[in-house]
């Protein structure tokens, strides 16, 4: 028979636990606003049937007529056996074109269809909305210096 729980276990809230130690980490951090923000986000994705690199995928294509399914691996750090899944599944749905490079017969050239753009326009509306719920707390200034402070971190 398995241990029952005391009761002041059972109704421990997870807000509840000293977790100062770990709160001095800035990974922890991280991780802890991550998943709040990608459980809004694919929420906030999923009425369009759209996944997280879907959506990133479509929004380059979107932004980057004609880039190639290399140079789209290369810019979501894919690899590129893996991005064709992306591509294909994109491209069965009809939200966007490949098309052969004329120069070089193995590559394609990536680019949105009217409904890939209808799609991305409304993704971005949701996606905006989503990011006014997650940062409320914060002021427009302040979320201009955490996106600057994050990019300062990944360069």
């Amino acid at each position: 028979m398995p241990a029952r729980k005391s009761k002041s276990e059972a109704q421990r809230a997870p807000e509840e636990f000293d977790d100062a130690v770990l709160r001095s980490f800035v990974g922890y951090n991280l991780k802890r606003a991550y998943l709040t923000v990608h459980g809004d986000f694919i929420a906030s994705l999923a009425g369009l049937d759209l996944r997280p690199t879907q959506f990133s995928a479509l929004s380059l294509i979107v932004d980057n007529p004609d880039i190639s399914q290399t140079e789209l691996a290369r810019a979501l750090s894919i690899e590129r056996s893996n991005i064709v899944l992306v591509v294909d599944d994109l491209e069965g749905r009809e939200l966007i074109n490949r098309n052969r490079v004329k120069t070089d017969r193995r590559a394609y050239a990536l680019r949105a269809t009217l409904k890939g753009r209808r799609l991305h326009d409304k993704a971005v509306a949701q996606i905006r909305a989503h990011e006014e719920r997650v940062l409320a707390r914060l002021d427009p200034a302040e979320r201009r210096t955490l996106i600057e402070m994050l990019n300062r971190i990944e360069r």
